[in-house]
């Protein structure tokens, strides 16, 4: 049976923070005020607690230039994702002064990144949630604060991770919810990545793909050929449909998108190359994305043409 309003409580409940929002992120976005913008674009009222949500922008900010926008802790619980933002805006953000305008929401869901889980105060998922109107708080906030530039988005890419808690609790807490039978999958070992199947484009996603094998290895198909039920559609790359899944990546109408998949468990992995691993790929993908600027929508028109003859 679906979870009804005891079984809310009783799950509500359980959660703890287990680490500091404000020590590990908003006191880092305080130490970058002094070379970029920083913009509050909403604040989630979960009493006791309040969580201001900020993003940070390019100081000089030229309408002229196409926006990326980076984006992590969408599940708060995927450590790398937030850490690697900051880090990007920190070590890498000033070498694209002048070519981009940077938009970086670092932690998109901070009630979950304290509690460490994947869904909101609510049991909800965010990133099936990027829709309207939608359910998560969180997923509507950064909808409200892309929307002026929604169009103007050259590049988008979302920091996940896949990890071994996603098998050994999360999926089983969402079967339990929605009172369905949980059927046990495999996590793969490694990075991967995932491109939007409507408007598929495979060289941007081999290009990141590429960058981050210098750091840590990219995760190999299963006996059917998949990762996490998908087909690989290339080295380390499977599709989804971002639009119809409510999924972050989809906010925009950027021609270059991607969700990342680190895997943090690996023992081939350290915590450090994880995080080194994501800004390996946000650096990549904007460095793509900026090199075939103006080419991207008749490529990917090419590519679906393509695909309709396979």
């Amino acid at each position: 049976m679906p979870w009804g309003q005891s079984e809310m409580a009783t799950w509500l409940s359980r959660q703890t923070a287990k680490r500091s929002y404000e020590a590990d992120v908003l006191r880092v976005i305080e130490t970058l005020r002094l070379r970029y913008d920083v913009a509050q674009y909403g604040c989630l009222e979960y009493h006791p607690q309040n969580y201001p949500l900020f993003a940070i922008k390019s100081r000089v900010w030229r309408a002229s230039l196409p926006c990326a926008l980076v984006t992590g802790g969408v599940h708060g619980y995927e450590t790398s994702g937030v850490h690697a933002a900051l880090q990007f805006v920190d070590q890498h953000g000033a070498a694209y002064e002048g070519g981009v305008n940077l938009v970086v929401a670092p932690c998109v869901s901070p009630w979950a990144y304290e509690v460490v889980h994947r869904w909101n105060i609510h049991a909800i998922d965010p990133n099936r949630s990027f829709r309207d109107p939608s359910p998560a708080p969180e997923s509507a906030a950064l909808m409200r604060f892309v929307e002026p530039f929604r169009d103007r988005v050259l590049v988008h890419i979302d920091l996940h991770e896949t990890t071994d808690s996603d098998e050994s609790e999360f999926r089983p807490a969402l079967a339990a919810r929605d009172g369905v039978v949980h059927v046990p999958g495999q996590i793969p070992d490694g990075f991967y990545l995932v491109d939007d199947s409507e408007h598929p484009q495979p060289e941007f996603q081999q290009a990141v793909i590429a960058a981050v094998a210098k750091i840590t290895h990219i995760a190999s198909a299963d006996h059917r050929g998949e990762i996490i039920g998908s087909p690989m559609v290339a080295p380390g790359v499977i599709r989804y449909p971002l639009k119809q899944l409510g999924l972050c990546a989809s906010i925009t109408n950027a021609p270059y998108k991607t969700t990342t998949e680190v895997y943090p468990d690996s023992p081939r992995a350290t915590d450090a190359q994880c995080t080194s691993a994501q800004v390996a790929a946000v650096c990549a993908a904007i460095d793509y994305a900026l090199a075939h600027r103006g080419t991207d929508r008749s490529s990917g028109k090419a590519l679906r043409t393509d695909e309709r003859r396979g």
